[in-house]
């Protein structure tokens, strides 16, 4: 394998000839104006090395292929002496660490793009973008705010420049990221300021879809939420990363994870409205893709357990039935998965990423136990644990382990940043 990487490093150092043994797809470029790079226009081969670093990085999802395709990338980005390709680079750098949880060399490499001051537009957006998603996913939310702010500020400044409008999808973007960050804080109405008129603009496709269709999930309109869901979930499988400035993405905001963030959102949003085998089917393919993706013991596995487990627990509920075994397995292995701390840590300070998922995860699993009067006292413990774990500003835990169709509010829970809207 790294006589292919040896031969993709040696064909970019010569200045991009063809590779016969590739056939690469037709890159596209995308500019809002001739003197504002908001496209990017790079060398196909080294496009074609990182498209082979990911999938190296992927194909045994080990610590050894994930460093060798760090490699492939450095020696890639060695080579390059256009902004722009070396913007991409960094993308896919942070991109493999944060998948491999390294949060700080990810969100390192993500900062370095917005020091290429000749990056495209469509880059740096795309760094802002997955820099804010590290940020949420770690519980860094000013953090993340901050990295909303100076993306749309980016933009208004371009736009100023220019004289005119600038690129609609990319400011469809920054707007979503910016709703996503509110509803994040709990600042709902805050949020919808930022999706008004959002459903009819080009730029709705991507995370613009997804962060949308949570936002009127939360607000209860499930109808346009679905829509918004599966419009999310078709435009993903027609796109790939780094061809396309349209669509550009990283980390845990890349398509894979936008993809699998739609699906696990479109089976949630089934099971709220009682529409349980739908839910059980879509929710059983974003576990598939999950771990197809990541391996069966990544976090983001658990994640999609925890919605399986909430999805048994609504339907036992509303059909006045019993699944406590059932219930009971699923979320002791999303615990697990999850790499939750022992009861004896407490909640708030026992991990920064995830907390909430676990909150709900054990919440739920507390609620089994508690019935059975054998494990009564296991039950409570557990349950003083997740109450005091849920970090969350608009929904109670409480409130969050009741979300069903008659519920007052619902929890969304969006696998990309391993949060609780």
């Amino acid at each position: 394998m790294f006589r292919i990487g040896a031969k993709l490093f040696r064909a970019a150092r010569i200045g991009g000839s063809a590779v016969s043994d590739f056939r690469l797809p037709p890159t596209r470029f995308f500019s809002i104006n001739n003197n504002v790079n908001t496209g990017f226009k790079t060398n196909p081969v080294a496009l074609q090395m990182i498209n082979y670093a990911i999938s190296l990085a992927r194909a045994k999802k080990s610590d050894e292929s994930y460093a060798q395709a760090q490699l492939v990338l450095e020696q890639c980005h060695s080579t390059q002496s256009d902004e722009s390709a070396k913007g991409l680079v960094f993308l896919a750098m942070s991109t493999l660490f944060s998948e491999r949880g390294n949060f700080s060399e990810a969100i390192e490499k993500l900062q370095k793009i917005q020091d290429l001051g000749l990056s495209s537009i469509a880059v740096r957006v795309a760094a802002s973008e997955a820099l804010a998603g590290l940020y949420l996913e770690s519980y860094q939310d000013d953090f993340s705010s901050a990295t909303a702010d100076m993306c749309l500020q980016l933009l208004e400044t371009i736009r100023l420049e220019i004289g005119g409008g600038g690129s609609d999808i990319l400011e469809a973007r920054a707007k979503a990221l910016k709703g996503l960050v509110e509803l994040v804080h709990g600042n709902v109405e805050s949020a919808q300021s930022f999706f008004e008129g959002a459903q009819g603009d080009k730029g709705c496709f991507g995370n613009v879809a997804l962060s949308f269709g949570e936002f009127l999930h939360c607000k209860r309109n499930f109808q346009m939420a679905r829509e918004l869901y599966q419009t999310a979930m078709q435009d993903v499988s027609e796109r790939k990363d780094f061809t396309d400035s349209q669509s550009v993405s990283a980390c845990n905001m890349n398509l894979e994870e936008t993809l699998l963030g739609a699906t696990c959102a479109l089976g949630q949003l089934e099971a709220h409205l009682g529409n349980f085998d739908d839910a059980e089917e879509i929710l059983t393919a974003a576990l598939k893709k999950a771990e197809e993706c990541f391996g069966n013991y990544h976090p983001k596995v658990g994640i999609i357990l925890t919605c399986i487990a909430l999805m048994y627990r609504h339907k036992a509920a509303m059909e006045r039935s019993s699944s406590l075994l059932i219930q009971e397995g699923l979320y002791r292995r999303a615990i697990e998965v999850l790499k939750a701390p022992p009861l004896e840590v407490e909640g708030v300070g026992a991990t920064r990423s995830r907390r909430d998922i676990l909150a709900l995860a054990r919440g739920g699993y507390a609620e089994t136990l508690i019935v059975q009067q054998n494990r009564k006292a296991e039950g409570e413990k557990m349950k003083q644990w997740a109450e005091t774990a849920w970090t969350n500003r608009r929904l109670s835990l409480a409130e969050a382990l009741e979300s069903s169709e008659s519920s007052t509010k619902v929890s969304v829970i969006d696998s990309r940043i391993s949060r609780v809207l």
